[in-house]
């Protein structure tokens, strides 16, 4: 059941989405498209990702009512298949139930401790159906090293080495009996303990191909002096993606495709962003050249010709921070892409949230092409 509020706003938006809709123009570019093989069938998908953070708007106008109905014209706007959506608040009482009403269905976990936002999926049930989903919680990693897990987490150089028994163990510190979640920044119990989340789901696409395709959301810590801990985040989300896509692959008998979306709070280059492209870091000279990327995953945006200048804008700080990776393979490519507006564009000028971006980071988003035999 749709609250008061929800009713209110899904009453008002019609009267406001031209408004918003008529300074955001969401483009996307088309790539050029190979030639199919004779015999293949081919099908299209979209996916976007956004992080509605921040709850101010504009002056006058900064009310929980008038934000979420903007956020609610960009999702409705972007027109994608799935939305990955990071920092959101009030779904069961709000979000679900209007985004039911446009089309989408929804799955979503949230936060840990006191915090009330957390990550969601929504995708259009006519266009996929939802077959296993499984959520992420990184404080496991606190679970871990409880468990006799070793860490190394140098708070000085942000050298990361393990967070998980699944990954390569490294020496570093190994936990004391007897700590709490709260207390000194540098025991790796408190770094670790964020209370950050994510959530994966395979979903089997509609006709004509009936594609498998697993789709994750994350949200990973936002400090940039703990990067360590960022990093940590990065290689659990990425085991836990390879147990999930063995779990599918078992047991529904395919080779599913792997999206992966979210607000990584990592600039193009830093450690975890190139662990997650390439399983390495610079920064890492001491890892176990045992270890290998449990997935393989490249940027989409990066993959048809380079990261955005930013993808979150503020007067102190532009910057990109949101990605979506994917697995190449020969049957899934992105074909187009959302392209964000220049920075010296009038809707941007002077830093986000505005009147016209109700949050301080932009959508990005990409369509994707399954071929299949």
């Amino acid at each position: 059941m749709i609250s008061h509020d929800a009713a209110f706003c899904n009453e008002a938006i019609v009267d406001e989405m031209h408004v918003i809709l008529s300074t955001n123009s969401w483009t996307l570019v088309d790539l050029p498209l190979g030639n199919m093989p004779i015999g293949c069938v081919r099908e299209e998908f979209s996916i976007s990702t956004l992080s509605i953070a921040l709850p101010q708007l504009i002056p006058n106008s900064n009310r929980w009512k008038a934000r979420s109905k903007a956020i609610l014209s960009i999702l409705k706007s972007l027109e994608a298949d799935f939305l990955c959506i990071q920092e959101l608040d009030e779904f069961d009482g709000f979000y679900k139930g209007i985004m039911e009403s446009y089309g989408y269905s929804s799955i979503y976990i949230q936060r840990s401790g006191q915090k009330r936002d957390g990550c969601g999926i929504f995708y259009k049930h006519n266009s996929a159906e939802l077959i296993l989903e499984e959520e992420i919680s990184y404080n496991d990693l606190v679970d871990s090293i409880q468990n006799g897990a070793t860490l190394c987490l140098d708070k000085n150089n942000d050298a990361l080495v393990s967070g998980n028994r699944e990954a390569a163990l490294m020496k570093g510190l190994t936990l004391k009996e007897g700590l709490s979640g709260h207390g000194d920044p540098n025991d790796p119990v408190v770094r670790l303990k964020r209370d950050c989340v994510g959530i994966m789901a395979a979903f089997k696409l509609g006709d004509p191909s009936h594609h498998l395709v697993i789709v994750a959301n994350t949200h990973l810590y936002w400090d940039p002096e703990w990067a360590d801990v960022k990093l940590a985040q990065a290689k659990y989300l990425l085991v836990r993606l390879a147990q999930f896509k063995a779990t599918v692959t078992d047991k529904f008998d395919c080779t599913p495709s792997v999206i992966v979306a979210g607000d990584f709070n990592s600039i193009p280059g830093d450690e975890v962003y190139q662990y997650v492209v390439s399983g390495n870091s610079s920064s890492m000279p001491s890892l176990d050249h045992s270890e290998k990327l449990p997935i393989p995953l490249c940027s989409v945006y990066a993959f048809i010709g380079g990261e955005p200048r930013y993808t979150n804008y503020t007067p102190d700080f532009t910057n990109t921070l949101d990605y979506i990776f994917f697995s190449p393979s020969g049957c899934l490519k992105p074909v187009s892409f959302l392209e964000l507006p220049e920075s010296d564009s009038t809707d941007v000028i002077g830093g986000l949230p505005n009147y016209h971006h109700p949050s301080d980071h932009l959508p990005i988003g990409a369509d994707f092409e399954v071929i299949r035999t």
